[in-house]
């Protein structure tokens, strides 16, 4: 079904930021959850909001809960790779943390829409940016329908909304059709694997190499001159 379980697996010496962007309904939270629990050190990031908490909620935990003068102050500062006003409430992903993770070896999803994908991008964070396409519009219109949660006018919303997302195309590193789940999540996790074993991530693992190949050499240069100290 997908990569299966990574034994002896080496985390990076820097995780890699993952910008995942797709419409509703072609399949990102189960494919981002499966990659979850296969690749190791693969979390999201806090968000930072508005809003008032809600019961049970940790600051810091489920969210960065802000005051919005705090929130607009830290935009000036351009303390945020992406951020955006869901009605009435600011929400957006503090670039702090993120560097943090990244910096010990652990990986971030941002699960976010073209606008977000395009201010990361704007940030000069460096990131791999994949979009999650349906096999086609129709597919993903029916898809929509048998959730059975939405009227035929979101629906008809939701859809407009799609055309405008897949305008964006280009944009982006890597492109993922989910057409068929099984395949979807190899490709998905693929894609996601070959980020991380980019040699641009693998320092520590270039210097071990090397390790090996300049004891090798001592060690058949160490041979060869205890065979000539033996020559009559």
């Amino acid at each position: 079904m997908d990569a299966g379980e990574l034994t002896g697996w080496r985390r990076p010496d820097r995780g890699v930021l993952f910008v995942i962007t797709g419409p509703s309904g072609v399949g990102k939270s189960t494919l981002i959850k499966r990659a979850r629990q296969v690749i190791p050190d693969l979390g999201f990031s806090v968000s930072a909001t508005t809003r008032a908490p809600r019961a049970g909620e940790v600051d810091g935990i489920d969210y960065h809960f802000l005051e919005n003068d705090r929130f607009e102050e830290l935009v000036g500062q351009g303390a945020f790779l992406e951020h955006a006003r869901v009605y009435d409430r600011w929400y957006g992903t503090l670039r702090a943390p993120v560097e943090e993770s990244l910096a010990a070896g652990r990986s971030i999803v941002l699960d976010i829409d073209v606008a977000g994908h395009r201010q990361v991008r704007e940030s000069g964070m460096p990131a791999v940016h994949i979009l999650l396409l349906p096999p086609d519009l129709i597919t993903l219109e029916n898809r929509l329908r048998r959730r059975g949660t939405d009227s035929e006018e979101t629906i008809a919303r939701r859809m407009d909304q799609v055309a405008g997302q897949l305008e964006a195309v280009a944009e982006f590193d890597h492109l993922v059709v989910n057409d068929n789940l099984r395949t979807a999540h190899k490709v998905f996790q693929g894609v996601l694997l070959g980020a991380l074993t980019r040699t641009a991530h693998r320092g520590g693992l270039v210097r071990t190499v090397r390790g090996w190949l300049a004891a090798r050499k001592e060690s058949l240069e160490g041979t060869a001159e205890g065979e000539g100290s033996d020559a009559p």
